[in-house]
C-alpha cells in the first residue's frame, strides 16, 4: 500500500490497516499525528532539562494532566474525536486543579511540590543502583522523562485510531467505517465521566482527611479513630485502598472503547477490537501495578496499622460479595 497524503482516503474494498496508516501519518509533515509526536518529544526534552537543573523530578507530574488532552485536540476531525477531546479536557482540568490545590504549581514553574516517592527511589528504597548518580541520571532520562511522556501520548491513542478511521478509512457500501456517533460512544463517554467523578470524590475525601489530621496536630488536639492511625479508610477508601488510582485506570480503559466504536458494522468491529491503541491503557494499568504497591510499602513504614487495612480491603478492584453483604448488614442494623 502506498503512503497516503493528507487529502487522500481509502476507497471501498481497501484494507484499513490502522497501525500502518498511523505510522505513515507520522511521516507526513505537519499531520496531526506527527504534531502529537513532535509535541511529545518537546515535552520530554523540556522536563528532563528542567528536572536536571532544578533537581525537582516532578516536572512530568506538572504536565501529567495537561499533555493528553492537548494531543486529543490536535486530532479532532469529527464528532467522535471532538467528544474525546472534550471529556479528556474535563479530566485534565479537574486533575490539574487538584494538583494545584495541593501545592503542585508555584512560580517559577519548575519549583513546587515534588512527589515524595522520587526521593525514596533516589535514596535506594527500591534498589541501591539508583543511589548512583549516573544510574539516576539515566533513570530520569529514560523513565521519568521519556517513558512517562510516551505513555501519556499512547494513552490517548484511541483518538489517533478514531482520527485515522474518520480521515483515511472511507465508508464502504456496507458502511463498515463510520464517523457518526453510536451507542458504544455513549457507553464509553458515560463510563469515562463516571470514573472522573468518582476520582474527584476520592481526591476530596483524601484531602479533607489530611487537612483535618494536620489541623488537629497543629492545634495539639487528641487524635482518635482514623486520625491516630494516620490514614483514611472510610468513604470510597473503605471499598478499595486506592480508589483514585483505580478510577484513573478505569477511565482510560473506557477511553479505549472509542477506538472500537469508530467501526460501525459488527464485522469491522470484530476485526479491529484488538487494535494497536489498546497498548496505551494496558501500559497505563501496568504502571499502577507497580506504583501502587511501591507507595504502600512506604506507607507501611510510616503507619504499621496499615497492614491490617491491607488484609481487609483490596487495592484497586472491589470485592463485590463483600460490598453486598456489608450493605445487607447495614440494612439489618438500621431496621433494628
Amino acid at each position: 500500500m502506498s503512503a497516503l497524503g493528507n487529502d487522500e482516503v481509502l476507497q471501498a474494498g481497501d484494507t484499513c490497516d490502522l497501525l500502518e496508516l498511523t505510522l505513515q501519518e507520522i511521516n507526513v509533515p505537519m499531520s496531526p499525528i506527527q504534531l502529537c509526536c513532535l509535541a511529545c518529544l518537546f515535552f520530554t526534552v523540556l522536563v528532563f532539562v528542567l528536572s536536571e537543573l532544578s533537581r525537582n523530578y516532578s516536572q512530568t507530574d506538572k504536565l501529567w494532566s495537561i499533555t493528553p488532552f492537548v494531543y486529543t485536540w490536535l486530532l479532532v476531525c469529527d464528532a467522535r474525536t471532538l467528544v474525546m477531546a472534550i471529556i479528556s479536557t474535563i479530566w485534565g482540568f479537574r486533575l490539574t486543579w487538584n494538583f494545584a490545590r495541593r501545592g503542585g504549581y508555584t512560580w517559577p514553574p519548575w519549583k513546587g511540590d515534588e512527589d515524595y516517592r522520587w526521593k525514596y527511589l533516589q535514596d535506594g528504597f527500591l534498589t541501591n543502583i539508583l543511589k548512583n548518580k549516573v544510574a539516576w541520571f539515566m533513570f530520569n532520562l529514560l523513565f521519568i522523562s521519556l517513558y512517562q511522556h510516551v505513555l501519556l501520548l499512547l494513552v490517548i491513542a484511541p483518538s489517533a485510531v478514531a482520527h485515522i478511521a474518520a480521515t483515511k478509512c472511507a465508508k464502504s457500501s456496507d458502511s463498515i467505517y463510520s464517523s457518526s456517533l453510536n451507542g458504544l460512544d455513549l457507553i464509553a463517554c458515560f463510563m469515562y465521566l463516571g470514573f472522573v467523578g468518582l476520582e474527584a470524590v476520592a481526591d476530596n475525601q483524601q484531602l479533607q482527611f489530611q487537612t483535618e489530621k494536620y489541623r488537629r496536630k497543629s492545634a495539639g488536639e487528641t487524635l482518635d479513630g482514623e486520625y491516630i492511625q494516620g490514614f483514611t479508610r472510610s468513604g470510597l477508601f473503605s471499598i478499595v485502598r486506592k480508589p483514585n488510582y483505580a478510577c484513573e485506570q478505569g477511565l482510560w480503559v473506557s477511553f479505549g472503547l472509542f477506538s472500537i466504536s469508530a467501526f460501525q458494522s459488527g464485522i469491522a468491529r470484530q476485526s479491529n477490537i484488538l487494535n494497536w491503541s489498546h497498548i496505551g491503557w494496558l501500559l497505563y494499568v501496568l504502571l499502577f501495578q507497580g506504583s501502587g504497591p511501591f507507595t504502600e510499602n512506604i506507607t507501611l513504614k510510616k503507619y504499621p496499622m496499615y497492614a491490617d487495612y491491607m488484609k481487609k480491603t483490596p487495592l484497586y478492584y472491589p470485592n463485590i460479595f463483600k460490598l453486598l453483604f456489608r450493605k445487607k448488614d447495614n440494612l439489618e442494623k438500621k431496621n433494628k
